[in-house]
């Protein structure tokens, strides 16, 4: 849930926006790929600058995958695949890695679920061993799934029900979507505490081998080992787990343009009103995201954005202001485009509303300055030149790659699909998908205590 709090959590305060005014590019990085007879994908980056390795193991699997009555099993999974296999007692995954001085964690999206370790590289046979214990033999029981729903229950609580307007958005986004077609984007990501409330051992259980197996994860090493070495130990610990069946397929047709969406709700955490305005755009893969992603940054991240400069500088009507991509994740199905502000003290939410739509519309009419495209670029390349500097970060960036981009190799070109983007294509874009038809306008009223 980390990307998910990350973007949230500047509800409450300002982004900082970094920027360079180099145009260096990051060096490429070499993969060697291949994949076992059961299916795994196996991609190595041999990285010899700091004696760290980083273990990533990400599923193809995610909210998306969940079906009507069987919701939050996904984020459920990233307790669950903690809890024990058949030669790791439950917590003794986080014992033998701490011990060993390395750092570990799992995250749940709409597409995807990693599992990862950054270890001393003399212990990369310790990260191996473990996601393959637990790919092959979790311990799934009626007391450990109890435990764990409870678990999820009370993380909903602590970053969601008692924190102001986190956990409204997390539960109104799915509105942009249609449910009868595109089920998939339109439930919540942590999932219905009733649906997890009816879950049976057995349906978790069924979850767990149907999408947690070989043929559906792939596996990305990187740092300082020797090739041959970490081979050897992966056909040693990976090989002999089965391949299942190819889950099913997921649908989502969600046209764009069907209409404005508005809904108004009262979060009892609120002490001033908030307004969202959400517009569907393309998947990461798309030609137009980039444009979008840089366009995100020159409206709202930032002292020096649009948002914050006119809403809360100028006339300060805003306390502050965001914008939000793709808030809770990247996704291959249609996303997200989000614009926030919240209301200053006595400020009435309709002209706050009036005045966040207006900067929207304006791009879209007038554009954007060269000058502040420039920037938005200098922040996304500073962004992942820093990114390539830890093993785990370059690691989850061939992971997106290959999940999203269509293979680990666009992890070298997708640099130059920002370089690429154009004003014209950010005036282009805006008016095509930051339209009133095709949005979502949540506004987030104060409710009672």
């Amino acid at each position: 849930m980390r990307r998910l709090m990350a973007c949230c959590g500047f509800v409450v305060c300002a982004a900082l926006c970094v920027s360079i005014g180099s145009a260096q590019e990051p060096g490429k990085v070499k993969i060697e790929s291949y994949t076992l007879p059961n299916g795994l994908a196996v991609h190595l980056v041999e990285d010899h600058s700091s004696q760290v390795v980083a273990v990533d193991i990400w599923y193809n699997v995610g909210a998306r995958n969940e079906v009507p009555g069987r919701t939050g099993f996904a984020h459920l999974f990233e307790h669950m695949m903690f809890q024990g296999s058949a030669n790791v007692k439950k917590a003794e995954h986080f014992q033998y890695v701490e011990r060993a001085g390395g750092q570990l964690n799992g995250s749940t999206q709409d597409d995807r679920t990693n599992y990862w370790e950054q270890l001393p590289s003399n212990r990369l046979n310790l990260g191996l061993w473990l996601e393959a214990d637990r790919m092959r033999s979790l311990s799934i029981t009626q007391a450990t799934l109890d435990n764990q729903r409870e678990a999820v229950k009370e993380e909903r609580r602590l970053r969601f029900d008692n924190q102001p307007y986190v956990g409204t958005l997390v539960d109104s986004i799915g509105l942009v979507y249609n449910k009868s077609t595109c089920f998939a984007y339109a439930h919540s990501l942590i999932g219905s505490m009733t649906d997890l409330n009816a879950a049976k051992v057995e349906d978790v259980q069924a979850f767990f081998k149907q999408y947690y197996s070989p043929n559906n994860a792939s596996l990305v090493i990187v740092g300082d080992f020797a090739p041959a070495e970490a081979k050897k130990l992966i056909a040693q610990y990976f090989t002999d787990i089965p391949r299942v069946p190819a889950p099913p397929a997921v649908e989502c047709r969600q046209p764009f343009n069907t209409g404005a969406l508005r809904t108004r709700v009262a979060d009892k955490n609120a002490t001033i009103p908030a307004v969202l305005l959400f517009y569907r755009i393309p998947s990461v893969s798309d030609a137009d995201f980039p444009a979008l992603d840089l366009l995100s940054t020159i409206l709202g991240i930032g002292e020096s954005s649009r948002l914050n400069r006119v809403l809360a500088r100028e006339t300060k009507a805003a306390a502050g202001t965001q914008s939000l991509i793709n808030p809770v994740g990247p996704v291959r199905g249609p996303g997200l485009f989000g614009s926030l502000a919240i209301a200053n003290q006595g400020v009435p939410i309709d002209s706050v509303e009036q005045l966040l739509a207006a900067q929207v519309a304006k791009v879209a009419a007038d554009g954007v300055t060269e000058a502040e495209l420039s920037k938005a670029k200098n922040t996304y390349r500073a962004n992942t030149i820093n990114g390539r500097q830890s093993a785990l970060n370059l690691a989850e960036a061939v992971q997106f790659a290959d999940l999203f981009l269509g293979g680990v190799d666009k992890v070298n070109t997708d640099l130059a699909r920002y370089n690429a983007v154009t004003a014209a294509d950010i005036k282009r874009v805006a008016a095509t998908y930051l339209r009133t038809d095709n949005s979502l306008t949540i506004v987030i009223v104060p409710g009672a205590k």
